[in-house]
């Protein structure tokens, strides 16, 4: 729905609510800052096709800006505000950023930028050298819809695992802005999402699925809690506070929430809860049984990425027939590949490609483009999986984290998956480690619960808790211990971070 008519429908209704501080936006101030931040772009001479950066924690301004780009037709990358001097100023250059916009929170990598490509930079919160207030900005411009609306698109990049970051780039929708959608609405019809519900945001926004769903929301006219960083018991206090009725998480959320104490997790009335949706990473099959315990048949997971070539969904019901599926595709058809190009046998893991899905090119790399295309003109996300005999889709890995031992293939994520379920770890990364004689050998790094249980007893308790449960071989031979793994807020490992230490002075694959 355009952000006018929501603004007429429900002008005092919250639009964004940040959890911690109870600080609001109405639908009405959204459709009105929106309206003088595009007027602002206009005046700078940004047009249809143009991009633009941002560089914001969960700020309450962060969705007035996107939706502010999103109807002046503008590309808007959104990045994370963890990145470093080096990987921000990377992507700011890459994007080929006309406008660059963050907050004083991120002076301290910020002001060491060169931005000299950029046309303006501005600032949240206050200014420093080389920055504009963007609040002034914005608040000199008039509350008044630009002549020529049209609809823009994020374009985000990859959280940079295996690499330099890509950019995903999807041509722009065409049509009037704000046009309803004559096709149906995924949140309506997949998670009965209304005008009246409740929608917690517990992730970052600067991610794409947190990012997306929050934007679809409002604009079907939901009002969206946003978390400025995630906490455990705090999400819980957010859904009781707020009476949320639908949410999206990763597993790792669910995991941490299952591992507060039990007189601190069942405190919380939850009951307002109508749908629990995740994605991101494959989610342990005991972690989501308690979810499904504990909230009740409204878990619902999807497998997609920001590429957006493909979508994949299932609900409790199938998912409890169907455990440790992703679901079955929704907008492409699945083809498991194997090396040789040609089709595996169903129930042969390969690499998953989709065909008929949505178009994506990767920004200013045509390489990385061709190397995700099939002859066939399907294309991947570089994930590992099969099908089962009924076309449910299961997930292995990711292709570059496959461990090759002794020429036996292992993808750590079963191992992981069972480790991270043991009472006395709450994280962990499984990867390959140099081996004289086999070439690799499986490693596990783990973060405990408690640090004090660290020692050789825990060590060969995990071991023997794996050899159980688990294929000796999938096994680590050796259990290191880290206080934080480098985890990514949403939810995936930077497992590069912690193998290279390993591969220091050997020959190695790049993750």
């Amino acid at each position: 729905m355009h952000p006018g008519v929501l603004a007429e429908k429900f002008p005092d209704k919250p639009a964004v609510i940040i959890a911690e501080t109870g600080e609001t936006i109405s639908f009405k101030e959204m459709d009105d800052v929106s309206m003088q931040a595009s007027q602002l772009f206009r005046s700078l001479g940004l047009n249809r096709g143009d991009h633009i950066a941002i560089l914001l924690e969960n700020h309450s301004q962060m969705l007035n800006i996107c939706l502010a780009a999103q109807r002046s037709g503008l590309y808007f990358t959104t990045i994370s505000y963890r990145l470093q001097e080096e990987e921000v100023e990377y992507i700011v250059q890459d994007c080929m950023a006309k406008v660059f916009i963050t907050s004083k929170s991120r002076e301290g990598v910020v002001e060491k930028l060169n931005l000299d490509h950029c046309e303006k930079s501005y600032m949240l919160d206050g200014v420093i050298a080389g920055f504009e207030s963007w609040e002034d900005a914005v608040a000199s411009m008039p509350a008044e819809k630009i002549a020529d609306e049209s609809t823009g698109t994020a374009m985000l990049y990859s959280s940079g695992t295996t690499g330099r970051p890509k950019g995903v780039l999807k041509p722009l929708p065409e049509g009037e802005y704000g046009a309803e959608d004559e096709g149906p609405n995924l949140f309506a019809l997949l998670y009965g999402a209304t005008e009246d519900s409740i929608y917690l945001g517990p992730a970052p926004l600067y991610h794409a699925a947190p990012l997306a769903f929050t934007m679809g929301m409002l604009a079907m006219g939901v009002g969206v809690v946003v978390m400025q960083h995630f906490d455990p018991e705090g999400a819980l206090k957010a859904i009781e506070k707020y009476k949320v009725t639908h949410s999206q998480w990763v597993p790792t959320m669910f995991i941490r929430m299952l591992k507060l104490d039990e007189d601190v997790r069942t405190q919380y009335d939850t009951s307002s809860l109508q749908c629990a949706i995740h994605a991101a990473a494959p989610c342990p099959i005991p972690t989501k049984e308690q979810m499904i315990e504990w909230w009740g048949p409204i878990i619902h997971e999807y497998y997609a990425g920001s590429e957006g070539n493909g979508f994949v969904a299932i609900n409790s019901e199938q998912w409890l027939a169907h455990k440790g599926s992703v679901g079955l595709p929704l907008t492409a058809q699945l083809h498991i590949v194997g090396e040789d190009g040609e089709e595996v046998p169903q129930g042969e893991s390969g690499t998953i490609f989709f065909e008929g899905g949505g178009e994506f090119e990767y920004f200013n790399d045509k390489d990385k483009t061709d190397e995700s295309r099939h002859p066939k003109g399907w294309s991947t996300l570089g994930d590992v999986g099969y099908l089962d005999e009924e076309g449910y889709l299961y997930l292995t890995d990711r292709k570059s984290f496959m461990i090759i031992s002794g020429g036996v293939n292992i993808y750590p994520q079963e191992t992981e998956n069972l480790l991270v379920t043991h009472p006395k770890v709450m994280d962990v990364a499984v990867f390959g480690v140099p081996n004289e004689d086999f070439g690799e050998e499986v490693k596990a790094v783990v973060q405990p619960k408690n640090w004090d249980d660290i020692g050789p007893e825990l060590v060969a308790e995990l071991i023997d808790f794996c050899r159980e449960n688990i294929s000796h071989i999938k096994c680590p031979r050796s259990i290191d211990f880290e206080k934080e793994l480098p985890r990514h807020p949403t939810g995936k490992l930077y497992k590069r971070l912690l193998r290279d230490r390993y591969w220091e002075g050997h020959k190695t694959k790049l993750l």
